[in-house]
């Protein structure tokens, strides 16, 4: 297993290599190198047993690959591989998949780093690959977003890195582990870096602009797998050490609560979604032994949607409101709007299911509110009116590109079921369906008619890096508790 781990660290980097040599074959090696990472997980879960790797002792890399970073990997395979069938007979040149199957290597090797200075390189190619595509369609506009990306990432992983230093500097080894005897300081400055990457509480408020202004598979990528890279470094720190848990935990709340208050109130479908990723972000931050299932629920519906909304014929629901979008595009938004809300039959309900029993008493109120809104906020969605589709030309490849790969996502999401089907109990079923009817009624009566505009004054840039200030404030003051 060993060096089949490494081969498949290696594998996305050579494809984008070969790719720039071959650029014809470009679409053909990407998905290869997305596949691959389908299969390397099989044994993961099979087997249950972690692989560790130490590599180049205590200055070098330690590998961890186990359940947890498996549904992270598989979360990757499947959206990429999604995104590059949507992609398929585009005009995107080869550039464009060289980025995103190496995109895809960074984040594998991201989910597989269990020592802080390998994740921050692999974090930073993250960053690097990330603003590439943000920037891909070379106007003024993407340009300038994906500066702001990247200006933002940049400073967040300079503080993360200080903090690795003072790690080593506390322990002579970089591993997760030394956190449990390293200063304060150091604990504030790395989870200040995670937190940014991983679009948590406030310090994630780069995200919504980042993701409703890029194309739709970039925004795809971003949202269904990008911001899981510093996600999971969050998770095994709380697993790891008792004293980091309730941190995350109460962020995960924190984070959950924030998300869903800005995306009930939206108006744009791209920035509800954007805003819904950091709500969901905190569902799974939450509960860490078990944001492994949730992660891949998240990435499967979340992608699906970034692709579906781009087939509307307005982001605005004020709009979308006044006219009939075909009903398949409808039927597409239902299953992932049901999935995310927590419906049965959709493996979002035993995602939820499986966190809710595993958040602490005072978590308890706070994660069924932000259950409610994320129902609410995704009842825009479901509610939307539609009529039959009406064919006025033959069926395009691109059309078909599109169908397949949200069949890949959507299908996931009833194939995940088996996952946790110890969920499917009538006890289990009555709460999700009871929050999902609190938040369709309270859509009804509230918020389809709500004419609410917050302000987003927190998402200015110079404001982004205030908040981060604050943030390591803040941070400072929860580890010395």
């Amino acid at each position: 297993m060993t060096v089949l781990t490494l081969i498949w660290i290696a594998l996305p980097f050579l494809v984008g290599f070969i790719i720039y040599l071959l650029p014809k074959g470009d679409r053909y090696l990407a998905l290869m190198g997305a596949v691959a990472s389908a299969l390397y997980v099989i044994p993961l879960f099979v087997q249950q047993t972690p692989v560790n790797l130490q590599l180049l002792d205590n200055f070098g890399v330690t590998l961890v690959l186990d359940p947890l970073a498996g549904f992270f990997i598989l979360t990757n395979a499947l959206v990429t591989a999604a995104v590059i069938i949507y992609c398929w007979h585009s005009d995107r040149t080869a550039f464009f998949y060289a980025q995103v199957i190496l995109l895809h290597g960074s984040i594998n090797a991201a989910f597989a780093c269990s020592d802080f200075i390998s994740l921050y390189v692999a974090l930073e190619v993250i960053s690097i690959a990330s603003f590439l595509l943000i920037a891909y369609p070379r106007s003024d506009r993407s340009i300038w977003i994906g500066l702001r990306y990247l200006f933002v990432s940049n400073v967040a992983m300079l503080f993360y890195l200080i903090g690795a230093v003072l790690v080593y500097k506390a322990t002579h080894s970089f591993t997760f582990s030394g956190l449990r005897v390293s200063p304060p300081e150091a604990i504030a400055l790395i989870f200040l870096g995670l937190l940014a990457k991983g679009g948590i509480f406030v310090s994630g408020l780069w995200l919504p602009l980042t993701h409703a202004e890029s194309e739709s598979p970039v925004s795809a990528l971003m949202s269904g797998v990008v911001v899981k890279a510093g996600v999971l470094p969050l998770l095994r720190c709380a697993l790891l050490i008792e004293e980091i848990d309730p941190i995350v935990r109460i962020f995960g709340v924190s984070t959950a609560l924030l998300g869903v208050s800005f995306a009930v109130f939206e108006q744009d479908t791209k920035r509800l979604l954007a805003f819904s990723t950091v709500s969901q972000m905190g569902f799974i931050l939450a509960a860490p032994a078990v944001g492994g299932f949730y992660a891949l629920t998240h990435g499967l519906v979340k992608s699906s949607l970034f692709l579906t909304v781009s087939k509307l014929p307005s982001r605005n629901f004020k709009e979308l409101q006044q006219q009939s979008i075909p009903r398949n595009i409808w039927i597409a938004l239902l299953i992932a709007g049901f999935s995310i809300s927590g419906f049965p039959l959709l493996a979002g309900f035993g995602a939820k299911i499986l966190t809710l029993k595993n958040v602490l008493s005072w978590q308890d109120i706070g994660m069924n509110v932000a259950a409610i809104g994320t129902a609410i906020a995704f009842a825009k969605f479901i509610f939307l009116p539609h009529q039959p589709a009406v064919e006025t030309q033959p069926a395009t490849k691109s059309k078909t590109d599109f169908w397949v790969a949200i069949a890949i996502l959507l299908g996931g999401l009833f194939v995940a079921n088996a996952v946790y089907y110890e969920a499917y109990t009538l006890e289990n079923a009555v709460k999700p369906l009871a929050t999902i009817a609190i938040g369709w009624i309270a859509y009804w009566l509230i918020f389809k008619r709500a004419a609410v505009k917050l302000s987003p004054l927190l998402e200015d840039f110079e404001n982004l890096i205030g908040v981060m200030s604050l943030m390591l404030i803040l941070l400072f003051w929860m580890v010395l508790a």
